[in-house]
């Protein structure tokens, strides 16, 4: 039975879009919906088996006709409908290209493009203000500049019987490699690195495919040759982590060994008692600014959401 029937969870994603205005200043795009007259954020529900990352970015783009890349996750706003209890869970989504004239949709009749503080006026619904407040915060970057991918599960090293670098992924690895290809483009990957490893190499081959990008060696980010020269390591990823004019990210997939390592350093920090933050296989953590000042993601798996329908 569908999550959404079992649970009475109706799971939607949406996004608030955003851009720099001529003058300065930040812009978002609010939509009016004819059928509820009203004034919101872009979004929609997830289809079957849909992983939520990308149903916002799906929703957003057919709602609005823009071109996004995803960026910082936003917030969970929590409302009742009549189907049950909603979710709706935000990014914040940066307009890219060349824009384009909106056309009336069968959900969406106008599209308005307002400063922040206006935007928070015209706006029905509270959830979407405080949504639109997280977007204007100026302590934690909008945009991510690295992932950082665990590469996916591969097959046991004591069942391998050559050189642990050559180790391959297994059908689950597999799997996860293809959910990562299928996803990680709303981030606009404009660089694929790589540990030396066969199973790094791998978990990125199909995202490598899905956007034609080369993908590059990074032996400082293997787990090896992280723990041997540390400072090497640290110095490419805050190379990675800097501005840079155009939005898109750095795409690296490194080891277990290194990358809680690599997030301790920065300053990333766990709830609860772990030591270390979390680096699951197929897992990916989306980096932004620098210590003091860094949003951080973490992406435990980008299969399909549990409350799909």
């Amino acid at each position: 039975m569908p999550a959404e029937a079992r649970r009475g969870v109706v799971a939607a994603a949406g996004g608030a879009v955003w851009r720099t205005a001529p003058g300065g200043g930040l812009e978002t795009a609010l939509v009016h919906r004819e059928r509820y007259d009203d004034w919101s954020l872009p979004k929609g529900k997830l289809d079957a088996g849909e992983n939520a990352l990308a149903a916002a970015v799906r929703e957003v783009r057919e709602e609005t006709g823009l071109d996004v890349v995803a960026g910082r996750r936003s917030l969970r706003t929590r409302y009742t409908v009549a189907e049950g209890a909603k979710h709706v869970d935000y990014w914040l989504m940066q307009a890219v290209g060349d824009p384009r004239d909106f056309t009336p949709n069968d959900e969406v009749d106008e599209l308005r493009w307002l400063p922040l503080d206006e935007a928070a006026d015209l706006v029905t619904h509270e959830h979407d203000r405080a949504v639109l407040a997280d977007l204007a915060r100026p302590d934690v970057p909008r945009v991510p500049r690295l992932l950082l991918v665990r590469h996916a599960k591969a097959g046991s090293r004591s069942d391998w019987d050559g050189p642990d670098d050559e180790r391959p992924l297994e059908a689950q690895g597999r799997r996860q490699a293809r959910q990562l290809a299928e996803v990680l483009p709303v981030f606009g990957p404009v660089e694929l690195l790589t540990a030396a490893r066969v199973r790094c190499r791998q978990t990125l081959e199909p995202l490598a495919l899905r956007t034609g990008l080369p993908l590059g060696d990074l032996p400082e980010l293997g787990e090896e040759e992280f723990a041997a020269d540390p400072e090497a390591g640290l110095a490419v990823v805050e190379r990675l982590l800097a501005p840079r004019g155009a939005p898109g990210v750095s795409v690296v997939c490194s080891q277990g060994g290194a990358i809680p390592s690599v997030l301790v350093a920065l300053g990333v920090r766990w709830e609860g008692t772990r030591l270390h933050p979390p680096s699951a296989k197929g897992s990916v953590w989306a980096l932004g600014g620098r210590p003091g000042a860094l949003s951080a993601d973490y992406y435990r798996d980008l299969g399909p959401d549990p409350d799909a329908p």
